[in-house]
């Protein structure tokens, strides 16, 4: 049976977070998607950067 993604995430001690964030092309004005996983501390300065 496959696991979940979810669960790779948390190893050991560290949590870490899976955020996505929906970015718009300047060029083609078409949205992409731009994911990273961080410390959960850190997830409100990524979604704030443009």
């Amino acid at each position: 049976m496959a696991k979940k993604s979810v669960a790779t995430l948390q190893t050991g001690s560290k949590r870490l977070t899976k955020a996505i964030k929906m970015v718009k092309s300047p060029k083609s004005g078409a949205y992409t998607f731009v994911e990273a996983i961080m410390d959960p501390t850190k997830v409100n300065d990524f979604l704030a950067k443009k």
